[in-house]
């Protein structure tokens, strides 16, 4: 993922936008030899604090063998995207996309105990379904822990953040109030997408705001604080700096 000085997000930053609710994202593993990618969608839960990811696959998921041979994976969580026509852009006219991405690298480890996949599914629905505190699994006890030998579950250790908020925050604020006005008429107008492009101008005005209301957050290291957040087990959030024309990446 290509990602610009302007359009890098920092740990504060990501962090405040999966809290929202976004906890669903798309887990890649590297294939074998002549294949592509291993491509799962699934939920997951982020452990801020001790800089891991959980989540669980059913046993026969390719990714899992994928995952075996090479434990190097990356965890994408994408949302609030757009496509953003040239003509609202002014002079090229160069149509862009606009979305929020946060790419989780990640050290992968196979869960095959029965009390280790019964702790991970525990905080799992602890976390998915807190109006249920009775439901949990215990080992050798009921239907649930009848199901533990189909799964398996993930321990993701998080070796690298890379988080990217694609808003056009190089152009200036009349030019982004402008496409602001066009998100707004799609979203309430007829045809698709409407609530992408509610959400893509939310995006969009929020980092406005975070742009020209104050100085913007520094990142933090891999222990730092963030305010009055808890302390962060997660390594630094990075970039790849790569600064240049204004392209559609």
């Amino acid at each position: 993922m290509l990602i610009r000085s302007w359009d890098r997000g920092d740990e504060a930053e990501w962090r405040a936008w999966l809290a929202e609710g976004r906890d669903f994202g798309l887990l890649a593993a590297n294939g074998g030899p002549g294949e592509g990618p291993v491509l799962v969608p699934t939920h997951f839960l982020l452990d801020v604090e001790h800089g891991e990811i959980l989540l669980h696959l059913a046993a026969p998921n390719p990714l899992l063998a994928a995952v075996r041979a090479d434990p190097k994976v990356t965890l994408a969580v994408t949302d609030g995207y757009a496509f953003a026509p040239g003509h609202w852009r002014g002079a090229p006219g160069t149509p862009t996309s606009y979305y929020a991405s946060v790419h989780f690298h990640c050290t992968a480890e196979v869960v095959e105990s029965a009390a280790g996949k019964a702790e991970i599914l525990n905080r799992q629905l602890a976390h998915f379904q807190p109006e249920t505190p009775e439901v949990r699994v215990v080992p050798g006890e009921g239907e649930l822990a009848r199901q533990l030998p189909g799964l398996r579950a993930l321990r993701l250790t998080v070796d690298e953040v890379r988080a990217k908020f694609k808003y056009d925050d190089k152009k200036p604020a009349e030019a982004q109030y402008a496409i602001a006005d066009r998100l707004a008429e799609r979203a309430d107008g007829p045809g698709r997408g409407r609530d992408q492009y509610a959400a893509a101008r939310a995006q969009l005005l929020r980092r406005h705001r975070r742009r020209t209301d104050g100085p913007r957050t520094a990142p933090q290291g891999p222990a730092g604080p963030l305010g009055n957040a808890p302390r962060s087990d997660l390594p630094r959030t990075t970039g790849r700096r790569t600064d240049g024309p204004h392209t559609t990446g």
